[in-house]
């Protein structure tokens, strides 16, 4: 549709494509519930009024209309769903809206594994937007599939929905003042540039913002974000699968505060996301804890989209984008219809227009691991006591401690008593043989081993566990599989989920693979531990840029001094 015939539409001399008649409108742009009838025509909103005329009419009896809902900052890798699966987990739900960076697949394969992921997206019923990975590898101190410079970041700037630089998390290279770094980061001042700054404060904070970094998903305490946000940032309210930021940070939103503020998930399991919901369920959480719904909304969608400068998204109002929800009632956020482009094409919860077959082809050999024995695996000191890192519930900062271990033959033993396990990080993308070993301090474990490729953000094999014939086992199974999630007691494999798409996605359809990550995760349970999310915990104690304490291919990483630890500190 042209230009002209949208305003013939919107002036009441043409007829709609559709109508949406009898509805509530919600109003992000003024916070006010209002009537009316909202005219579609070219996929675009014509008008809200009093028109009559349309090819097609549909009746909403007083629902809520509102604007599709956007996901500010998630990486769908972490959902373990192929791109197809994830739209069919969360647009029947009204999220149509989704800015994810890749640095997932990027770190395994490099700017072709993002061009696949990007082509997967196309041709589905929602809005999909790119941030370029910033830190591919995200530092120096772990082995990485990849490596993005900046002049790979130049070229892949110019391609389709590509709308800024992804998480700098590479914080200390831009207080510290890294060519490579400045680089990448210089090339998008004048876009959107997101921030990934965990407890960073003061001066640090005001060096790293004068480079460019203009948001933070990485607040965990209240004043933490109060500082970023009063500097400049905007805040994105963080609730995911394993880090759990909404109930502290919600006391930051009020009158003068919510323009600055918006929801974002980060990660999501593909459990959590059927079961849950995507931004969807943090904006109902946010409801259930007092925010007001209209408020919860707009920072849902026209917050959102003002960030990220997407000016058809994130309100009701002629000219935007005809991707609409409407909601039977408010308080629940229960979704019954969900339009995208001015078509129906998910009802009651569920897809009503048919996806695109899967595509795979392209990221299917990308486990590469050098064999190694028990022995690599044994943790050599000469000193009562050893670093331990040790888990935060709900959130992925660790903290650095020191514990007196169990030594033989100046081997450190686990010590399952006191919930010292073994953790082991086996580099998987060059075959280099190199092997990270430490203890983890929190998860729970009696008996047996997990292992899961996807280890943020260098996606090599991360294994814990309380023997190193299972912690073997689970890691030789992983490469069989071609990446995957794996439980494994007494030598014996006894659950797993294939992730052959970069060691990272499933293949499978949405229910099939939930039901996989379901079984993994019942029989994580059953070796003892009692995080909600172990999988979702282990993936996230390779990621050296979040403090205190992680583990990579290269050794225990000290995120605060950013160094890894020598034989001085160790033996």
């Amino acid at each position: 549709m042209n230009l002209a015939d949208l305003i013939a539409v919107a002036a009441g001399r043409a007829p709609a494509d559709l109508l949406l008649t009898d509805a509530r409108v919600v109003n992000t742009l003024n916070g006010r519930v209002e009537s009316g009838n909202i005219a579609v025509a070219g996929g675009l909103i014509a008008g809200v009024g009093d028109y009559r005329d349309a090819h097609q009419v549909i009746d909403l009896e007083g629902m809520y209309l509102a604007p599709g809902l956007i996901d500010g900052h998630i990486h769908i890798e972490s959902s373990m769903l192929h791109p197809v699966e994830y739209a069919r987990a969360v647009v029947p739900r009204g999220v149509l809206g989704v800015v994810t960076d890749l640095h997932e697949v990027a770190n395994v394969g490099g700017l072709e594994g993002m061009r696949l992921m990007i082509k997967w997206c196309q041709g589905l019923p929602c809005d999909f937007f790119f941030m370029l990975p910033s830190c591919v590898p995200a530092s120096h101190l772990e082995t990485s599939g990849a490596t993005l410079t900046s002049a790979e970041l130049r070229k892949a700037r110019r391609w389709k929905n590509v709308v800024g630089l992804g998480e700098v998390m590479n914080y200390p290279g831009v207080v510290n003042s890294d060519r490579g770094v400045l680089d990448k980061v210089g090339l998008f001042r004048d876009d959107v540039v997101d921030g990934h700054a965990p407890g960073l404060r003061g001066e640090s904070l005001n060096a790293y913002m004068a480079a460019g970094p203009r948001s933070d998903h990485e607040s965990t305490k209240l004043d933490e974000a109060k500082e970023k946000l009063s500097k400049g940032m905007y805040v994105m309210i963080r609730e995911g699968s394993s880090e759990k930021n909404l109930a502290e940070l919600l006391p930051l939103v009020d009158d003068g505060t919510y323009k600055r503020c918006f929801f974002v998930v980060d990660d999501r399991s593909c459990v959590d996301l059927l079961k849950d919901g995507d931004v969807d369920a943090v904006v109902r959480h946010a409801i259930n804890w007092g925010l007001d719904p209209v408020r919860a909304i707009q920072m849902a969608t026209l917050n959102t989209a003002e960030y990220f400068r997407l000016h058809r998204l994130g309100a009701v109002a002629p000219g935007y984008a005809a991707n609409l929800i409407a909601i039977s009632d408010l308080d629940s956020m229960k979704v019954d219809m969900v339009f995208y482009q001015g078509r129906l094409v998910a009802r009651r919860g569920e897809m009503v227009v048919d996806l695109p077959k899967l595509r795979t082809k392209g990221l299917d050999s990308t486990i590469r691991i050098k064999p190694f024995s028990e022995d690599t695996m044994a943790l050599r000191t000469g000193k009562p006591e050893f670093p331990v890192i040790e888990l935060v519930p709900g959130q992925i900062v660790t903290r650095k401690k020191t514990e007196k271990v169990h030594i033989r033959d100046g081997v450190v033993l686990p010590d399952i008593e006191r919930d010292l396990l073994k953790l082991v990080v086996v580099e998987r993308h060059r075959a280099t043989g190199n092997i990270g070993v430490a203890l983890v301090k929190g998860f729970g474990l009696k008996r047996g081993a997990l292992a899961s490729s996807v280890a943020h953000d260098s996606h090599n094999v991360i294994a814990v566990g309380c023997r190193d014939e299972d912690i073997l086992t689970a890691v030789n199974e992983v490469q069989r599989l071609r990446g995957g999630l794996v439980v494994c007691e007494g030598g014996a494999v006894i659950a797993s989920m294939p992730l052959p798409i970069a060691g990272l996605l499933s293949d499978k359809r949405l229910q099939a693979a939930v039901e996989e990550f379901r079984k993994v995760e019942q029989a994580a349970a059953g070796l003892g531990t009692r995080l909600p999310a172990p999988f979702a915990t282990l993936s996230f104690l390779a990621l050296a840029v979040v403090p205190e304490l992680k583990l990579t291919d290269l050794g225990l990483v000290d995120v605060v001094q950013f160094r890894l630890l020598g034989p001085e500190d160790l033996e």
